[in-house]
């Protein structure tokens, strides 16, 4: 497995000042996909454990309020071990801190049954569409895409939308 970069202080991938890391490798190659680079499964630097040490020590300033991870694909069967076991490290490490993820992937079809999905907090999910594009979506780049509230979902048993996703949809 293999990541692309590492942002230490990011606000654009989810709420507050968040630490980011872009997992390399991806099949779905959306049309204007914001991160081409991270395509190629051979590209970018191995995803180790001092990877994962690494990313959790900079999460440990008290301005950050989360971890995001994003694509590539970070849950494509490739990289999908890697990114679990960095999530899980992530919430045993700080239980206050949150975890969002994208992936094109979608949680009730393709995901909802990963045993390890309970150290994700938000998952956004479904691939980009070009023709569904919306600049006003506030942590997607289409409208298709959901922003899940994953431990109501797994509790649940079916899609629970994010709250702040909730009070976006109400107000259109």
């Amino acid at each position: 497995m293999r990541y692309n970069k590492i942002r230490k202080m990011d606000i654009s991938n989810g709420p507050g000042v968040r630490v980011s890391i872009f997992m390399q490798g991806c099949v779905f190659h959306c049309k204007n996909c914001f991160n081409p680079e991270t395509h190629d499964f051979k590209g970018g630097k191995e995803f180790t454990e001092e990877t994962i040490e690494k990313v959790l020590e900079l999460c440990s300033k008290e301005f950050i309020v989360g971890l995001s991870i994003l694509g590539g694909e970070p849950m494509h069967p490739k990289n999908r071990e890697g990114t679990l076991r960095l999530a899980k490290a992530f919430k045993e490490k700080y239980p206050k801190k949150n975890v969002w993820v994208w992936s094109g992937f979608l949680f009730d079809r393709d995901l909802k049954d990963e045993k390890d999905l309970k150290y994700i907090d938000v998952l956004v999910d479904g691939q980009y569409q070009d023709e569904l594009r919306n600049p006003m979506l506030k942590y997607c780049g289409s409208e298709n895409q959901r922003v899940i509230d994953v431990k109501k979902s797994l509790h649940q048993g079916k899609v629970v939308l994010h709250e702040h996703e909730e009070k976006v949809l109400q107000t259109v």
